[in-house]
């Protein structure tokens, strides 16, 4: 035996036998790791970058059952598609599990971001921004704003216009109000498409020696971060000056932490996180909600009779209240079947802090575990025909158990989405003004894909005109 080998043998051997010892003294899930390395992470993107998604999961819960182990993205994961066990996982968040992201993520939102905190830092922040998102803040302050900025931003369409680049421009528009007061100018414009660059290269591979999309987002995010920073200055010393706005930067600016305020660098890191949040999913929210109605015309017709007797009983131009969006129940139909068919939140991945024990299995401490959400939405035994796109079932109780975890568009538990409600809220609005103002046709077929975020290939292009009113 040569040097080589024997050195081998001396590093490998006991790492094998570690393993191995650890693999047997716990019972883990059936399941299989694929090829050396990349495991299943090839067949996993390739089922997530089709309309249909679901033989990766269904196949291996077949053969497997709901929970079941692979090898996805580097690392062996614990797959769960049990309603209760993804529940287990979200309520034992800061107990038995906590977040797990990759480090190009982590770059990219910030150290700071909410996304990333743990702990009592996680528990108070993420509080504090559900103050600023609850029923009665978005009813008294935040709905008018809401309501005019969808109006102003409806008023530009004429003719062909990509849904999903539209809707992100009036969701970039609320978030930015919400978060610093601004209305949309040049300055927020000229950040928008910064902030698209950032977006871009969150599921991408970082190489540092190629110009990719992770190193544009990387100077991109460079950026934005500078921009904010220069805001933040400004209004600390409006702030000091006894100058204050009802925003959450004016609530960032008086909060008290040990050892003093907010740093700029911490705010900053905050409000990108929160600007990925409002950005995103309620965009494409938006979109797939139209997508759906368009090709349901049943749906779309219920849902516009809805809508026209609200504004039948309002001037052309007065503002809906709150009293308003609590008239819509389709339509909050509509939003859920768009909600649990898009899956804008596939699932989240976990590591356990210590062994685990689920279903009578233990799973090791320091494994990743991920939570689909989309596997029991689109599971049959939990929603009839769950292919479907079919509002109707969520007004009776007939086409879903909706038991705890069944339905988790928002997630659950200590990091359930604070902007929940302030979603459903401007998408509700949106959709008045759309179908009230504006009838639509798709300009060209267009699909969804799932991977790396929810959204449709070419944009959803529809072809639009505002509708005459009746006299």
């Amino acid at each position: 035996m040569d040097y080589y080998t024997l050195l081998t043998v001396i590093i490998i051997l006991p790492l094998t036998l570690l393993l191995f010892r650890r693999r047997r003294n716990h019972l883990l899930p059936p399941g299989n790791y694929g090829l050396p390395l990349i495991g299943e992470t090839l067949q996993l993107i390739s089922a997530y970058k089709t309309e249909n998604p679901e033989p990766f999961v269904d196949e291996r819960v077949a053969r497997f059952g709901p929970v079941f182990t692979t090898h996805i993205f580097g690392e062996a994961t614990i797959f769960s598609a049990d309603p209760d066990v993804n529940r287990y996982i979200l309520q034992n968040e800061g107990k038995l599990f906590e977040c797990s992201y990759p480090g190009s993520i982590s770059n990219l939102l910030g150290k700071h971001s909410l996304l990333l905190m743990k702990g009592s830092l996680h528990k108070r922040m993420h509080s504090f921004t559900m103050s600023f998102v609850n029923s009665s803040i978005i009813r008294d302050h935040l709905l008018v704003d809401i309501d005019r900025l969808v109006r102003f931003f409806l008023a530009s369409w004429s003719d062909r216009v990509l849904l999903m680049e539209e809707a992100k421009k009036i969701t970039f528009a609320l978030t930015m109000k919400q978060l610093m007061s601004f209305d949309p100018c040049d300055w927020t414009e000229s950040l928008r498409k910064e902030y698209l660059l950032v977006i871009e290269g969150f599921f991408t591979i970082p190489l540092p020696f190629f110009p990719t999309a992770y190193n544009r987002a990387i100077k991109a995010r460079t950026k934005v971060a500078e921009a904010l920073t220069l805001v933040v200055r400004e209004r600390r010393k409006e702030s000091e000056q006894g100058e204050r706005k009802d925003d959450i930067l004016g609530a960032l600016l008086k909060e008290e932490v040990e050892g003093g305020r907010f740093s700029d660098e911490v705010i900053v890191d905050f409000l990108v996180s929160l600007l990925v949040a409002g950005y995103e999913t309620t965009s494409t929210l938006m979109t797939l909600a139209v997508k759906f109605l368009t090709e349901n015309p049943l749906a779309l017709a219920q849902l516009k009779s809805e809508q026209e007797n609200i504004r039948a009983l309002k001037g052309d131009n007065e503002a809906l209240v709150w009293a308003d969006y609590k008239s819509m129940p389709f339509t909050q139909c509509v939003i859920n079947e768009t909600l649990r068919v898009s899956n804008l939140i596939g699932g989240i991945f976990r590591r356990t802090t210590s062994d685990v024990q689920i279903r009578g299995y233990t799973i090791p401490k320091g494994w990743k575990v991920f939570a689909s959400f989309r596997a029991v939405h689109m599971d049959d035994q939990h929603f009839k025909d769950a292919r479907s796109f079919n509002p109707w079932r969520w007004q009776s109780d007939t086409g879903s158990t909706c038991s705890p975890g069944v339905f988790s568009p928002f997630g659950g538990g200590p990091r359930l989405c604070p902007g929940y409600e302030i979603a459903r809220v401007s998408v509700s609005v949106f959709l008045h003004h759309l179908v009230t103002k504006y009838s639509w046709e798709a300009a060209e077929e267009d699909k969804l894909v799932f991977f790396p975020t929810t959204r449709t290939q070419k944009r959803m292009p529809i072809n639009v005109k505002r509708r005459v009113a009746s006299m």
